[in-house]
């Protein structure tokens, strides 16, 4: 561990108390200079950390930055997870897409405070802004098929329901396919991207990425999706970040190792929006009214159109609003 990843790990650990250059110093076996070199790179990377004359240097107790020590507190299988963090990339996923081609294991993990190229679906743009959400890619080597892949999401949906039903104690719905909406507003958004085997088709790995707005940006969200986004906590709270990360991680990976598992299917469709209600279909030839039923086994959703007949459609090129 480098001087910086110790003091991270002491301060973590000692959070509202003062701890004097000559303590750490000591404690890690390296000189005072070493610890302010590591103390300013922190503060630059957004920690709060008070320096006062006298007694050191202190971790304030309701600091949210997101470090891989912070996030492993509260993972069930630390061990399973090589947490990647970063201040700010271009996207996570495109990121861990880089990682994935020279060999990395599943459980890889990237993260960030903030995204310059953050995506969406349907090569829609995520807004990214620092420091208020949680970026974060997962690589996964799943064996199935193409067409199963969007089980990848729903769980990951499920996942992220659950974390923030029980850090905000607020009830989430999931519009389908792969957003997660609270109080009528968008607070995640998730896009699952593979590569695929040319010889059997089937996935060589997975990239799951998962983009949640922890808090609302300074000075609002911006004007075109003003009226779409949310945030989940109205101020900020100590680890919150780590605690959601962890939490997602932890809910999604038990998912994972059964995929086709039927608790998951009726998690997400309990929480299906406008279930009932009228929609509509948006694709390249226009929108389609229809009544939203439900969705199937397979995570198709499952309309019914004006003129009574039953429709089962897939994730793809498409979209759905409420009428």
């Amino acid at each position: 561990m480098t001087v910086k990843e110790k003091i991270t790990e002491l301060f973590e650990l000692n959070r509202g108390k003062y701890l004097s250059g000559a303590e750490i110093a000591r404690k890690l076996e390296c000189t005072r200079g070493a610890v302010w070199k590591a103390v300013k790179a922190l503060q630059d990377e957004g920690y709060e950390i008070t320096a006062s004359t006298n007694k050191g240097y202190r971790l304030e107790e309701n600091t949210d930055v997101i470090t891989a020590e912070g996030i492993k507190k509260y993972l069930d299988a630390p061990e399973k997870f090589d947490l990647h963090i970063f201040k700010t990339v271009d996207s996570t996923n495109t990121r861990l897409k880089e990682i994935a081609v020279s060999g990395a294991a599943e459980g890889t993990v990237v993260i960030s405070g903030e995204q310059t190229g953050g995506k969406g679906r349907l090569g829609r743009s995520f807004f990214s802004p620092s420091d208020t959400g949680l970026y974060m890619s997962v690589l996964l080597r799943p064996r199935m098929s193409a067409s199963e892949a969007i089980k990848i999401t729903t769980a990951a949906a499920v996942a992220v329901a659950e974390t923030i039903e029980r850090l905000s104690g607020k009830q989430t719905r999931i519009k389908w396919v792969n957003d997660v909406y609270l109080e009528n507003k968008k607070i995640c958004g998730i896009l699952t991207e593979a590569s695929f085997g040319l010889e059997n088709g089937g996935l060589e790995y997975a990239v799951l990425g998962i983009g949640v707005n922890a808090y609302e940006p300074d000075g609002g969200f911006p004007e075109n999706v003003r009226d779409i986004a949310g945030s989940v906590f109205p101020q900020r709270i100590r680890d919150m970040r780590s605690r959601l990360a962890a939490g997602i991680l932890n809910g999604f990976m038990k998912r994972y190792l059964d995929l086709s598992d039927p608790a998951c299917c009726e998690d997400y469709r309990n929480r299906l929006m406008w279930r009932g209600e009228r929609i509509s279909i948006i694709s390249g030839a226009g929108a389609v009214p229809a009544v939203l039923k439900d969705t199937d086994t397979d995570y198709r959703l499952i309309v019914e159109y004006p003129d009574g007949s039953i429709g089962k459609i897939s994730s793809g090129e498409i979209s759905i609003r409420k009428a």
